[in-house]
């Protein structure tokens, strides 16, 4: 989903490097020597965003090029986060609209106002990286535990629920360690499905959770647990980092 096409074939690396640069001078308290070149993705929780944004206006000249530079670290950063985590999805449909609000109607929308619109959705981007994290989980735990989450639920709930995510994430990766090419056979298809299913109905708390609930939850972590495996995303304990 492209912004515009390029009408200059300027030297792209140059321009990141003045892009990064503005992005370091915005930085709060910056260790000295610090490169921010070798970051793969900015933590933005330590930008000054208004100073971003008013160095964009005032600094950079050829906009359209920097706009489109920064929609592509975007976009590599979704298809990470995305492959990672599908629940993740409702981040790409928010991009997907700031996106097509500039295609739609750029007399209107300024380059300025859609890069304020990226730099809060990258943000929250950001924020959303490290939510794992800050959950005490691992990114594959945390994945099962946003497919296995049920609204207004307690402390004490949620705490279980994760202590489920861990325990269902160690048995599934003991399993599929011994069952090479797992995701075309059916026979260990199906026991990956029983497994998963047999965890939940234990670990899960009854209540909030009910029966039927852990069965529709089991089939989705099913779907989930086959997916990354057949992306090469999801891999047995003894190929585990």
């Amino acid at each position: 989903m492209k912004l515009e096409e390029r009408r200059d074939t300027a030297d792209v690396t140059d321009l990141l490097k003045k892009l990064h640069r503005i992005v370091n001078e915005a930085i709060r308290a910056q260790e000295p020597g610090e490169d921010q070149m070798d970051s793969k993705f900015f933590d933005m929780s330590r930008i000054d965003l208004e100073k971003l944004r008013d160095e964009f206006a005032r600094k950079v000249k050829r906009k359209a090029s920097a706009l489109e530079d920064i929609r592509q670290m975007v976009e590599k950063k979704l298809e990470q986060m995305l492959a990672r985590n599908p629940q993740r999805m409702d981040y790409y449909k928010k991009y997907s609209e700031i996106i097509a609000d500039y295609n739609r109607d750029k007399d209107r929308v300024t380059i300025e106002e859609t890069f304020t619109k990226l730099v809060d959705f990258m943000s929250g981007l950001d924020a959303e990286d490290h939510r794992a994290a800050k959950e005490g989980l691992s990114e594959d735990e945390y994945a099962l535990f946003c497919l296995l989450q049920k609204e207004n639920m307690a402390k004490t709930e949620r705490e279980k629920v994760k202590l489920a995510s861990r325990g269902l994430l160690d048995s599934l990766r003991k399993l599929i360690a011994q069952r090479e090419r797992w995701t075309e056979k059916e026979q260990t298809q199906a026991e990956v499905e029983v497994l998963i299913l047999d965890n939940l109905l234990e670990a899960l708390p009854t209540p909030p959770f009910t029966e039927d609930e852990k069965k529709a939850m089991a089939k989705r972590v099913y779907q989930h647990v086959w997916q990354q495996s057949a992306s090469g995303f999801f891999r047995g304990e003894a190929s585990a980092a």
